[in-house]
């Protein structure tokens, strides 16, 4: 029986998500003593310390994890399903169409109601962009199809994003769009947490037990449906799930690349390359990775806070190439 896995794999990513959670909470723009810090954490210190820790950082650091566990599943399972490695998220648009639900929100002012409003609908649009692209895709079991699908409505989408940037009735709306776009965990809540975090569990699950059928599906559809398989109930799950669990991450981050890209090609070299397999790693690395950009915001000296989306997509586009030359053998 082959080794799935290298069986360093999972402890070194869980010892890495574990080192980013700490960090995130210990480091930061304004510096805390470990007396200061140890006093909070045991029930104890002064106000301020108690409010940066608890009420700034640990929220920030839940999202980190929560957000950046669910782009590299997400990316992982897609990449699997439609047997392509530069599928992620965007691809089928289900990002995309998240973005225009909250653009949506801070464009009609909807989003000063109640900050629930903003994830709700960019969970519904993606919801919607997920339904379209079954009407879009028919009968059809094809990953092709699918992805030429998700394209169109990737496009509609944000064509939809574009137009609401060119009417916005005033440039500071436009510059609240703009911020949002460029994604980030600044100022986040517990409320944020407990927004994202049922649309990730929910997503996660759904994405993780389709692992079998990914597995499958790696002998082409033929024979995936020869092994027993039932295409259309596995795409249904993958496509809810990415649907609900990106919808919920990217409604509380806004838009984040190339997590859910880079982060699969990086842990599957030490697997056996098996869908299954790069599965827990893919959300193991993309929570410790999107944590440890989220401390590199905070401590990178620029006279605004550099958002998150910039800072990944700096580091994942030459990641990314440098992998891309050295594995394209391989593919």
């Amino acid at each position: 029986m082959s080794i799935r896995r290298h069986p360093l794999l999972l402890p070194i990513l869980m010892a890495l998500t574990f080192a980013a959670a700490l960090g995130s909470i210990t480091l930061g723009a304004v510096p805390l003593s470990p007396a200061r810090m140890v006093a909070v954490l045991t029930g104890g210190g002064d106000e301020v310390a108690r409010a940066i820790l608890l009420d700034l950082r640990l929220p920030r650091m839940l999202l980190g994890l929560i957000v950046g566990g669910m782009l590299g599943l997400a990316g992982a399972a897609l990449q699997g399903y439609l047997r392509n490695p530069l599928a992620e998220p965007s691809v089928l648009g289900a990002s995309n169409a998240a973005a225009l639900g909250a653009v949506c929100a801070l464009y009609f002012g909807l989003a000063q109601l109640h900050p629930i409003v903003l994830p709700i609908l960019a969970i519904i649009t993606s919801l919607i962009a997920i339904a379209a692209l079954f009407l879009l895709a028919g009968p059809s079991e094809s990953p092709l199809t699918l992805i030429l699908a998700g394209i169109a409505v990737a496009t509609l989408t944000g064509a939809g994003i574009s137009l609401s940037l060119n009417l916005s009735p005033n440039p500071f709306a436009a510059m609240e769009i703009m911020n949002w776009l460029m994604g980030s965990l600044e100022n986040r809540s517990y409320a944020h947490v407990w927004i994202a975090f049922p649309c990730v569990l929910i997503g996660a699950a759904l994405l993780i037990a389709d692992g079998s059928s990914l597995d499958a599906l790696t002998l082409g559809e033929e024979g995936a449906q020869a092994l027993g398989v039932d295409l259309g109930k596995a795409r249904l799950r993958m496509m809810l799930g990415v649907a609900i669990g990106v919808g919920g991450a990217v409604a509380v981050s806004g838009a984040i690349g190339f997590v859910g890209l880079i982060v699969p090609h990086l842990v599957r070299p030490l697997t056996d390359r098996s869908p299954s397999a790069v599965l827990l790693p893919s959300l193991l690395g993309g929570a410790a990775l999107l944590t440890f950009a989220d401390i590199g915001v905070r401590l990178i000296p620029t006279s605004s806070e550099l958002k998150l989306g910039v800072l990944t997509a700096l580091l994942g586009v030459p990641v990314f190439l440098v992998h891309l030359m050295r594995e394209r053998r391989l593919w």
